[in-house]
């Protein structure tokens, strides 16, 4: 259900400087900040680690300005490996707000599916090294990270908050009551409008958002990247701000969030562009295509996987060894799209760019079979 009359607030510039926002007036901060120079990502961005996170404490000091009392701020972060240096993101984030007065609330895991990890030449170091300290994981997950700016004076109920009410079936049937999120991370199409953009689903802020928030109130993005933050809170009927420093990306986020001079319904738009703002896609993008391009060098040449089984296999009780079945095209995709959501995802790009019918029929049945599942588990529950 859209709510009517949100007003958003775009500004292209430096988060650092938050003047557009009056003191205590954001009731929920949702952002996904640069993943320090992270080589796929935002390749040398920052000159140091220590330049990063002067960026992270100096917008911290806003937030524990412009955040009202008792409110959350969410940060969807990972630790980042540069030149096999590990360094942790998520951790300093933590430490930097609570040196600034917030205190750490909880952590969420967002795990996503495996068919869809990005492509990493870590775990292959072992089948080229099958010896020990050659081991280094591929990663599965991200951090939700939730601080809160002090202590929050719950509200009476009352047939006032019944629009805010959150979906007690919705919550159960998503497990949002758990520690781990299993989620489907933007996939990687070609042609998608936040191509090159480290994007985070719409999931995630729609969860924190109904989970943190009252319908009216405010939430903001100091990091917007392609908008998905602010497009979110105003479907939910949540008024937005967001910060976004490249001015490259407003075409995208003003696209996303369905931005017009002239919108039909009451909702209120305000886009300012400040002298602070940059250009940096094009820049990044040519930097990672560089990366993608030593990448491809340094693993083009076939690895040698020393092996005494030709076929997978499996180990019993007794260590015997059994041959495993192979996998059907069927049972890859389920694993693959393990959810409504990620098939539904699929398919709009299957339509748009025209593919053969019969995948496009595939998905649909996929996507008939989890639901059905879904609701199979419903009833028994």
């Amino acid at each position: 259900m859209k709510c009517l009359g949100t007003w958003h607030k775009i500004v292209f510039g430096d988060c650092r400087g938050m003047k557009e926002i009056p003191d205590d007036s954001v009731h929920l901060v949702v952002t996904s900040p640069p993943y320090f120079n992270a080589p796929f990502d935002y390749p040398d961005l920052f000159k140091s680690y220590a330049e990063y996170l002067d960026l992270i404490r100096t917008v911290a000091k806003e937030l524990r300005r412009v955040l009202a009392q008792g409110r959350i701020a969410c940060f969807v972060t990972q630790d980042v490996r540069i030149n096999g240096k590990l360094y942790p993101v998520a951790a300093d984030i933590v430490r930097i707000m609570m040196e600034e007065g917030f205190y750490y609330r909880d952590r969420i895991i967002w795990r996503k599916p495996e068919g869809y990890i990005r492509i990493s030449r870590r775990s292959g170091v072992v089948l080229q090294h099958p010896y020990p300290m050659y081991f280094y994981p591929d990663n599965l997950f991200e951090e939700i990270l939730i601080l809160q700016n002090g202590e929050y004076h719950y509200p009476k109920t009352g047939p006032e908050l019944k629009v805010s009410e959150i979906n007690l079936r919705e919550f159960s049937e998503g497990k949002w009551y758990l520690s781990v999120w299993d989620i489907t991370n933007v996939l990687p199409f070609k042609g998608r409008l936040e191509e090159g953009i480290a994007a985070f689903p719409e999931e995630i802020p729609r969860r924190l958002i109904k989970l943190f928030t009252f319908v009216g109130e405010t939430v903001l993005d100091p990091f917007l990247g392609s908008g998905t933050t602010t497009k979110v809170a105003k479907t939910l009927g949540r008024n937005s701000f967001g910060y976004e420093i490249d001015q490259e990306l407003k075409p995208i986020i003003l696209e996303k969030i369905g931005y017009s001079p002239y919108p039909l319904a009451e909702d209120k738009f305000e886009v300012i562009e400040r002298e602070d703002a940059r250009k940096l896609r094009t820049n990044l993008q040519e930097r990672v295509k560089n990366q993608r391009s030593v990448a491809r060098k340094e693993i083009s040449k076939p690895i040698s996987i020393p092996t005494i089984r030709s076929v997978p296999y499996s180990t019993t009780d007794q260590g015997e060894i059994k041959p495993l079945k192979k996998k059907s095209g069927w049972e890859k995709l389920k694993a693959t799209l393990p959810t409504v959501d990620a098939v539904e995802e699929r398919l709009r790009h299957a339509k748009e760019r025209n593919l053969s019918p019969n995948y496009i029929q595939t998905l649909e049945r996929l996507k008939a079979h989890l639901e059905k599942n879904k609701r199979d588990k419903a009833t028994t529950m």
